[in-house]
């Protein structure tokens, strides 16, 4: 369908509670699948926050189909063509080259959270999306006809579907799990940062990250790894660093820490760390990681509520998926409500959303685990013999899929078996969605999910390149 042809409407109403990359995409993608749709969002307005953030080509596909999103994106990302890995002191370990993976997968686009952020945001109001910012959410509701949600000041708004896609702290995790679910401390958190990289280009030992192109580095080190990289041609600066961290989280995940915090997790480390540390500025983002596996259902008992991204399932940094995830989300479940036809059949369109995602989700979870496990527990002495053991493993199951076709490809048969055995339990739909990768990266899982490395590690099955093509 051309984008200037207006869609057949549904007239299935949705509301979006929130404006992160999960909610924006719910939102877009319902408008462009025929679907009336309120975003409301608890901010008064919208702020360029954030450093790095990473979209795999398994939701930057969705870029390149909304019109002139992905041409806004590219100057923005970072388009190094290989990242290195060195040892916390300074080794060379790996570069391992990017070269053939978007012929491959895709394209994938790197960049700064904030901008990405605007960029998606235009391209909601550009396509007729109604987003009330201002608008806090205090409660859900449902009925056997409707959902909906109550807002600071007592507004009650009402729709066929609501899509809860505010975060870690969704107040839709209540009404979903029917208690009060606080989120938990993963026991890591990443130190991050975001500037100019005109120091970082007048250094004699730190201009290389500025010279011939984008530079991606990462220092892998005992429980903790440091990563950096120049981008946009040598204009921008960025780095994260992710440690042990066992701070409470009830107040806030986000703060504010100073330099010196992040000196002493990286004391004794690389030089060339330590001079990137010099250059940058104080304080830092203290981001304390929350994660946890799925909850045990996203969806509500009337079936008319769904919770998406991190309100559903949080990832850590290494699994490189978050975003890619909630993305994903995002799509699914405008196709599920489009095929459904609306009307009392919404409600087998929420079920099958999260039958179809369930497992794929926690499969990708998983791959965040083991990346850091390899990274942050890493016999460096077996490293330096067996350097290939570090590199970040990129595979088709994961980052060749096309959520939006899946979704429309495998409707009608998850139906069918939440007909057959009730919406109230979708654990057998679930299990016609579990992945190639079912117990995460597939050179990990064996057949019974003991995570013991398989014979041929590098290679991945047929069927699943196959859904790159």
């Amino acid at each position: 369908m051309a984008e200037t042809q207006k869609p057949a409407q549904t007239g299935i109403k949705v509301i979006v509670v929130g404006t992160g990359f999960a909610g924006l995409t719910a939102a877009i993608e319902c408008q462009r699948k025929g679907h009336s749709v309120l975003v409301l969002e608890k901010f008064p307005e919208l702020k360029l926050l954030g450093d790095i953030i990473s979209f795999g080509p398994n939701s930057s596909r969705l870029f390149c189909r909304w019109p002139g999103v992905a041409e806004k994106l590219e100057p923005l990302s970072m388009r190094a063509d290989a990242i290195t890995l060195k040892s916390w002191l300074g080794e060379t370990l790996l570069t391992q080259y990017w070269d053939g993976e978007d012929k491959e997968f895709g394209v994938r686009f790197d960049g700064h959270r904030g901008e990405f952020h605007q960029v998606l945001y235009d391209h909601a109001k550009e396509i007729g999306v109604e987003i009330r910012l201002g608008a806090r959410v205090e409660d859900y509701f449902e009925d056997d006809a409707q959902a909906g949600v109550v807002l600071a000041g007592g507004e009650r708004i009402a729709a066929d579907v609501v899509v809860a896609a505010e975060g870690v702290r969704s107040k839709g995790r209540k009404i979903v799990l029917g208690f009060e679910d606080k989120p938990k401390a993963s026991g890591y958190a990443v130190y991050r940062s975001w500037f100019s990289a005109d120091e970082i280009a007048q250094d004699p030992d730190t201009k290389f990250f500025t010279e011939g192109g984008d530079q991606h580095v990462a220092w892998l080190g005992p429980d903790v790894h440091f990563i950096a990289a120049c981008m946009k041609k040598g204009k921008d600066f960025s780095w994260v660093c992710t440690h042990r961290d066992e701070a409470d989280i009830e107040e806030s995940w986000q703060l504010e820490a100073p330099l010196e915090d992040a000196r002493k997790v990286l004391e004794g480390w690389d030089p060339i760390v330590q001079k990137i540390l010099d250059k940058t500025p104080s304080p830092l983002i203290d981001w304390k990681l929350v994660y946890r596996d799925p909850l045990p259902t996203w969806i509500s008992k009337g079936r008319r509520i769904a919770l998406i991204g991190d309100a559903a399932h949080p990832f850590l940094p290494t699994s490189i998926q978050g975003a890619s995830q909630a993305m994903e989300d995002g799509v699914t479940i405008a196709v599920c409500l489009r095929e459904c036809g609306g009307g009392e059949k919404v409600k087998e369109a929420v079920a099958a959303f999260e039958a179809i995602r369930y497992e794929r989700v926690k499969s990708a979870q998983k791959t965040g685990e083991q990346t850091r496990d390899i990274w942050h527990k890493a016999d460096f002495s077996a490293a330096k013999k067996n350097p290939e053991s570090m590199r970040l493993r990129r595979e088709a199951w994961l980052l060749g899929f096309d959520a939006e076709k899946y979704a429309e490809e495998n409707y009608g048969r998850t139906v069918e078996v939440l007909r057959r055995t009730g919406l109230e339990d979708t654990s057998e739909a679930r299990k016609l969605h579990v992945p190639e990768g079912q117990h995460g990266y597939l050179e990990f899982g064996d057949e019974k999910g003991k995570g013991e490395k398989k014979e041929g590690a590098a290679g991945v099955s047929a069927e699943a390149h196959a859904v790159a093509t």
